[in-house]
């Protein structure tokens, strides 16, 4: 596995030096676990929700909707969203203000009770996302596979950067990155892989001192964009 340096500095080359990759990765920085702990379990499921609308759609679109989705949804209170009746997502699916898609409307009732059980189990979702192990990032990603509704695939590991929880993304230029570093030879999707990506995430941590979120857009700026042919 190659050493992070290197991987830095092929990042720090195609980006015009140190300083300019370091401005780039300087917003990159995750929130801590008292932070995480503060928001309401209701931001926790308002961004799965936008997570969700984003994925296959236009990421602007959603954002200049949000304050209506909002409304729409009760400002994404766990206990009323859990609550909704069939008749309620019929209307909520003929609302002019929000985009109106059943299946993606339908996942908020989902994940509400998803939200709501892990209040149960652990005083709040904040608490459960916040106190999960950095260092396992990719077996939270399974919990919201098989426990949320639409949380699998990019969408999962989005919301959880977005909430601030320390992560990577596997997006199509990091994963390139761990192939070309030799941790992986193919795409991490299999547990296998994703525990080989994970180990060598937590060994370049270990490494540099930086945080996963800072590693992952590293490595995504250390790959070459594909030549046209």
């Amino acid at each position: 596995m190659a050493s992070f340096q290197k991987i830095y500095d092929r990042a720090a080359k195609r980006k015009g030096g140190e300083a300019a990759l370091e401005k780039l990765v300087a917003d990159a920085k995750p929130k801590s676990k008292a932070a995480l702990k503060k928001l309401g379990d209701d931001r926790y499921l308002a961004e799965m929700t936008k997570r969700i609308f984003q994925a296959g759609f236009v990421w602007r679109v959603v954002e200049q909707k949000w304050p209506d989705f909002e409304a729409a949804f009760q400002g994404f209170h766990p206990g009323r969203m859990a609550l909704l009746s069939d008749e309620d997502l019929d209307v909520l699916g003929r609302d002019t203000r929000i985009i109106r898609h059943a299946a993606k409307i339908a996942a908020v009732r989902y994940n509400a009770i998803f939200v709501t059980d892990l209040a149960k189990e652990h005083g709040s979702a904040a608490a459960f996302f916040a106190d999960w192990p950095s260092e396992d990032i990719v077996s939270l990603w399974a919990v919201l596979k098989k426990r949320g509704a639409r949380l699998g695939g990019y969408t999962g590991p989005y919301f959880l950067r977005f909430m601030g929880k320390d992560s990577f993304l596997l997006s199509p230029d990091v994963s390139a990155a761990l192939i070309k570093a030799k941790v992986v030879d193919k795409n991490p999707t299999g547990k296998a892989d994703l525990a080989k990506a994970q180990a060598a995430f937590n060994a370049w941590k270990e490494e540099t001192g930086r945080p996963l979120t800072q590693l992952s857009r590293i490595l995504a700026c250390s790959i070459d964009a594909p030549r046209a042919k």
